[in-house]
């Protein structure tokens, strides 16, 4: 199935934000180095032209390969932007194996989470590797722009020495637009959780709760506590190294607002 069968609306997308300004050790992130966002393979033309226009270099795509043969990489095929797949899970299949008590409820997600940091460290080091040699912005994305995209984000904020509240309070900003992001999903997401026996009906009641909690991130950055001298231990041990640490903080952190 594709894009065209699906007859998918391209929009704008409805979490995506810089993560300019976000406190870290030594300053803040810089405006234009790194961007999360819900599914850029569904933008529509002008929306994905302003990204480009403002500065985007790179897109790094965190959905499964069974998520991507439905939309590819939409619009961006055709624009001055590199492309590079780095799935942080198999499928959604795998995410209900280890999401928790309920996979619909994000409030469970902790074991997802601590596993995705864990099992795709290699995949985050890769993503740092682009983002530090990129010559503009990356934009990062998932399908939702909360669950892997969220891990990618905490995971380079915990690099570039942000406070474990830093973290939570990024994380969180996604409740507030996620009826939007269910919306905006369903024409894609709709087919594919069939197939994984789930009603996109579910998804959305779980989505647009009041309510959006933040213990899964808390949770990741308490088991990096435990678990490790050193919290980026797992990310070390697949490739991360000093220079690659400085060089992305070469080009992430504006001192200027320390």
């Amino acid at each position: 199935m594709t894009l065209d069968a699906l007859d998918v609306p391209l929009t704008a997308p409805a979490n995506l934000r810089d993560l300019g300004g976000i406190p870290v050790a030594g300053g803040s992130v810089r405006p234009g180095f790194a961007i999360r966002a819900d599914d850029l393979s569904t933008a529509d033309a002008g929306s994905a032209a302003d990204l480009v226009d403002g500065g985007l270099a790179a897109i790094v795509d965190l959905r499964s390969h069974h998520e991507v043969r439905f939309t590819g990489r939409g619009p961006f095929a055709s624009m001055p932007v590199t492309y590079h797949h780095l799935p942080f899970l198999a499928s959604l299949a795998d995410a209900r194996e280890t999401g928790g008590s309920d996979m619909l409820d994000q409030s469970t997600f902790e074991a997802m989470y601590i596993r995705m940091y864990e099992s795709a460290a290699p995949r985050i080091v890769a993503a740092f590797a682009i983002m530090a040699t990129a010559p503009g912005a990356t934009a990062f994305h998932c399908a939702a722009g909360q669950d892997r995209t969220g891990v990618l984000a905490a995971s380079l904020l915990l690099t570039l020495g942000a406070s474990p509240d830093a973290i939570v309070d990024d994380y969180v900003r996604t409740g507030r637009n996620s009826p939007a992001i269910m919306r905006r999903l369903a024409p894609v997401m709709g087919p594919i959780m069939a197939e994984h026996g789930l009603a996109l009906e579910d998804a959305a009641t779980a989505a647009t709760r009041a309510e959006f909690s933040p213990a899964p991130m808390e949770g990741l950055l308490a088991h990096l506590e435990r678990a490790y001298a050193d919290p980026l231990a797992p990310l070390r041990e697949a490739g991360l190294t000093d220079g690659l640490v400085a060089a992305l903080r070469e080009r992430a952190v504006d001192p200027g607002a320390a």
